[in-house]
């Protein structure tokens, strides 16, 4: 196979990356790379760092030039870092040597490679904001359908008290809903331009440093940390944390489908399913596997861009080379964990009658907390816990179902408690207020 699932055309419609897939290839970070180049000489054209003839021309050739990855890969593989040789090849390309000297005027290979870095990032965050209010519009709608559906609700495996279909649709999203929400704030705090020069300085930016930041953060529609961030690996960290808690919530989603398509729950339909290659009647779960693989790939990779966070004195090449490892298979993993939930969003479908059939698979057990409340009525709290125990005890070990024991032991009982809707508490109300909050995304 491929080093890379994201890389393969044998595992392309299993890890599918989109978009975001080209964002995160060489012809793409040099594109972005010429980008800041160009942005970077326009503003120090109209500052006066540089002659503004100079820098209107570079600006323009930058948006025209390409650069054949392949070109560079030597210089790349002797300097350590893509922008000498990019810069050297940009120069030649322009074959306007008056204007050429003034490319990269001032500026470090960290800073280009950083601010074109966080030109990519905007676009992936975009395009997983696109994602999320699909997956929230898709369970939204579902919720609102199914509110007062109701099903097993299940702690460590094992049917705990009635729930409905709505409000774990509404524990999925909810989450979703929160880092949507967050977006905004992301962004500000994290898409930063990066200009301060060889050792953070600002040394060879001259008297205008501070402005050319400033013009280069404005032109490029990115945040002006105000300081050097070479070192500081926060903003990665932040959008890494917030891709992280995404990634969490949909692997929640995976788990929690696994075990309800499984063959001895089977409530819920995927809608696609796999086939296996010598089990007539199997079909695969697919989808939420993938999901869950994806993010065992984001923790491994997670956990490497942490350790590539702590760099040596103002620039360490180690720590800096082990985030570009990193970074992409971040991106990447959550992309396609994005794709499969989408499409499990619009294609799941509750099986009513076997949610019914799984509440009173357990002689009525999954309602032995409401009946201690319920007997809790009738005698003292701890008195009516114990005996509901027991009468839970001689459920299992008689094979009758828990209500009629509890009504034929104490006939002025309220069977309110074998209800599933009154034992689902404000399931149906958590549902509600999730499809309202989802209903205009």
């Amino acid at each position: 196979m491929a080093a890379s699932v994201f890389d393969s055309p044998l595992f392309a419609q299993l890890f599918p990356t989109g978009d975001t897939g080209r964002l995160f290839s060489d012809s793409a970070a040099i594109r972005a790379m010429l980008l800041t180049e160009g942005a970077l000489a326009k503003v120090q054209g109209d500052l006066g760092v540089i002659p503004q003839i100079s820098g209107a021309a570079i600006h323009r050739a930058a948006m025209e030039i390409q650069v054949d990855p392949g070109a560079i890969a030597k210089a790349t593989g002797a300097n350590g870092v893509s922008v000498p040789g990019l810069v050297a090849a940009f120069r030649s390309e322009m074959q306007a040597p008056e204007h050429a000297q003034f490319v990269h005027w001032g500026a470090t290979s960290q800073d280009i490679i950083d601010t074109a870095l966080m030109l990519r990032l905007r676009q992936a965050l975009a395009l997983a904001e696109a994602d999320l209010r699909e997956i929230l519009t898709a369970l939204g709608a579902q919720a609102a359908e199914h509110a007062t559906l109701p099903m097993p609700a299940r702690t460590y495996g094992q049917h705990a008290t009635p729930t409905t279909w709505g409000a774990v649709l509404a524990e999925w999203g909810m989450p979703l809903l929160d880092a949507l929400s967050e977006l905004d704030i992301l962004r500000k705090s994290s898409l930063w331009v990066s200009l301060s020069g060889a050792s953070g300085t600002a040394s060879a930016l001259g008297a205008e440093a501070t402005e050319t930041r400033a013009g280069l953060a404005k032109a490029l529609g990115l945040g002006d940390p105000m300081r050097s961030w070479h070192t500081d690996r926060t903003p990665l960290l932040r959008i890494a944390d917030w891709q992280g808690r995404v990634m969490a919530a949909l692997a929640h989603i995976g788990q929690s489908l696994l075990g309800l398509t499984g063959s001895d729950v089977q409530e819920i339909s995927l809608g696609a399913a796999g086939a296996s290659s010598t089990m007539p009647q199997k079909q695969n779960p697919v989808g939420p596997s993938a999901i869950l693989a994806l993010s065992h790939q984001f923790t491994g990779q997670r956990a490497t861009l942490q350790a590539a966070a702590a760099h040596q004195h103002q620039r360490d090449g180690a720590a800096w080379f082990a985030e570009w490892m990193a970074l992409p298979p971040l991106c990447l993993s959550l992309a396609s964990a994005l794709h499969h939930t989408k499409r499990l969003a619009s294609g799941i479908a509750p099986r009513p009658v076997q949610m019914h059939a799984n509440l009173d698979a357990t002689l009525g057990l999954i309602h032995a907390e409401a009946l201690s409340f319920a007997l809790a009525g009738l005698m003292p709290r701890p008195e009516a816990q114990a005996k509901a125990k027991a009468l839970c005890l001689e459920a299992m070990e008689k094979r009758i179902p828990l209500k009629d024991l509890a009504t034929a032991a104490y006939p002025k009982l309220d069977t309110t408690a074998f209800d599933p809707a009154a034992g689902a508490g404000h399931a149906a109300q958590d549902a509600a207020d999730f499809a309202r909050r989802t209903k205009d995304l």
